[in-house]
């Protein structure tokens, strides 16, 4: 038995198909004028200062007054400066670092809670209120831990100036922000190994497998994109800090602990060459653009969601 469509029929879904389309269309539009405030704000105030900043980079602006156009000069500088290049590696160490410390003690925490099912909630809390602490309270808090005259290190009996001492200020204003940072993370990991198919641990199990295997060959494959995402956004704030460094050692001692925010502030408003500070800005622009680049590039490559 055969079906047949009629020419009436026919008629009547062609007729249909371009008012859909027409609605659509209409519906789009519609969005799309709610946004446009929205977006030229935006374009306003992230647009307008980005355009500025690279026109100045190339300029031999103060802050104020005339610019003079230098060509390549700042950026030719910025290759030859040994506090720029210091700043630069004082960044780096302290990517690796969040890259490892951090990440490593909330992937722990993650799993070791995560498997548990008392108390739970009680220290996912405890983890995370430093977290919700504002950076100055952090700060002065560790700065007053680390006090040579009447913090806890000067307790125990040791004399250690630790954010006065080249070799242990940058790892010691690290340490403070980690306290800070690592619950955060500690509480995204939790919440993506809540999307691990349980059953996997149970065959596991069933095979033998411990539980730091169970942590290796199903965890982490598990909660990979996530890992992946949150390791870029690591990377990008780590290029990024300012607030922790400014706080505690101001770049010091003897710019041991200045990173490219710190050095570009300074530059700016303490020496005014701002079109030099400009130049430090687009180069840390580039960096996380790179980065972002390379994650879009290996989520589409992979197929991730996140």
């Amino acid at each position: 038995m055969t079906s047949t469509v009629s020419p009436d029929t026919v008629a009547r879904s062609e007729a249909v198909r371009p008012a859909a389309i027409r609605s659509r269309r209409r519906r789009q539009l519609t969005g799309w004028l709610f946004l446009a405030p929205l977006l030229a704000l935006n374009l306003f105030v992230i647009g307008g200062p980005a355009v500025l900043s690279v026109f100045y980079s190339f300029t031999d602006w103060t802050g104020i007054g005339n610019a003079d156009f230098v060509g390549l000069q700042n950026y030719l500088r910025l290759f030859t400066d040994d506090k720029f290049l210091q700043a630069l590696i004082n960044n780096i160490w302290w990517t690796i670092f969040f890259l490892i410390v951090p990440i490593g003690l909330a992937l722990a925490a993650a799993f070791l809670l995560s498997r548990t099912t008392r108390g739970q909630m009680i220290f996912r809390v405890i983890f995370f209120i430093p977290y919700t602490l504002a950076t100055i309270v952090v700060a002065t808090i560790w700065e007053n831990i680390y006090s040579p005259v009447y913090g806890i290190i000067k307790a125990l009996g040791s004399d250690l100036n630790v954010l006065g001492n080249v070799s242990t200020a940058l790892p010691g204003v690290a340490v403070a922000n980690t306290w800070q940072w690592w619950g955060y993370l500690m509480v995204v990991f939790i919440a993506a190994m809540a999307g691990v198919n349980p059953s996997l641990y149970e065959a596991a199990r069933l095979d033998g497998a411990g539980g730091w295997q169970q942590f290796l060959n199903i965890t982490i494959p598990g909660i990979r994109p996530t890992l992946v995402f949150m390791g870029l956004m690591t990377i990008i704030w780590s290029f990024l800090v300012f607030d922790y460094i400014y706080i505690m050692t101001g770049g010091g001692p003897a710019g041991s602990t200045d990173v490219v925010g710190t050095l570009l502030y300074t530059t700016a408003f303490s020496t005014y060459e701002a079109g030099y500070a400009a130049a430090m800005g687009i180069v840390l622009a580039l960096i996380s653009i790179v980065v972002t680049l390379g994650y879009l590039g290996l989520r589409r490559w992979r197929g991730w969601d996140i």
